[in-house]
């Protein structure tokens, strides 16, 4: 990577989308496309390899979706900066990727220079969120009920997790591996105040956090 640019991995399950942003990109001195992939399940392998600054990151894509793999680089590599591009205008997916630890969220309308200036904000830690997204921000809250904050992927180990089903169990059922299980539970024990798993399957079933059909 030259000096002094900034190292740019784009996760985009679309190759013309993929190859469509590395043109567009291309033109731009200061940003170097370092790598891109169309899994989620890839990302932290890549950012072991290629060490991107800043990641551009699609939201949906099959298997490991765009919120779960933000988690899964913003745990394994703390310093790399995720900045979510997507077409989904949605409170959920919005809230789900800023908790997920993306530092913006833009969507694929956004302009070249609005795009260019968001991937220089993420460098610097700073937060863009696209002008179209912001007011889900500060739509009132009705009030939390336990397990509001759990993402799609918690809630999947979860299910496992109430069937009694150890990590490892659990990382071959989802196809992921077993430290990044070890991650999702400690999440879901936080976010439930739950002491250990035993304590966060009893709270699940007794709040209905998991239905019939997940469990």
């Amino acid at each position: 990577m030259t000096a002094g640019s900034i190292g740019l991995m784009i996760v985009d399950d679309h190759r013309v989308v993929r190859e469509g942003l590395e043109l567009l990109l291309s033109q731009v001195d200061d940003i170097e496309v370092v790598c891109s992939s169309g899994q989620g399940s890839a990302v932290v392998d890549l950012c072991d390899r290629h060490a991107p600054d800043v990641v551009l990151m699609d939201l949906s894509m099959p298997g490991v979706g765009g919120v779960e793999a933000t988690e899964l680089i913003r745990t394994h590599h703390p310093d790399v900066q995720v900045l979510v591009l997507t077409s989904f205008l949605d409170e959920q997916l919005l809230r789900d990727a800023l908790e997920a630890g993306a530092c913006g969220y833009l969507l694929k309308s956004v302009s070249r220079d609005d795009l260019v200036t968001a991937i220089r904000a993420a460098l610097r830690g700073q937060a863009t969120v696209d002008p179209e997204a912001l007011p889900l921000l500060f739509r009132p809250a009705s009030e939390q009920r336990l397990g509001d904050d759990l993402t799609s992927r918690e809630r999947d180990v979860l299910a496992l997790l109430v069937d009694g089903l150890t990590n490892g169990q659990i990382g071959s059922a989802l196809g992921i591996s077993p430290g990044t299980v070890r991650v999702y539970v400690s999440n879901i024990l936080m976010k439930l105040g739950a002491e250990n798993r035993t304590a966060a399957a009893v709270m699940a079933v007794q709040h209905g956090l998991i239905t019939p059909q997940e469990s």
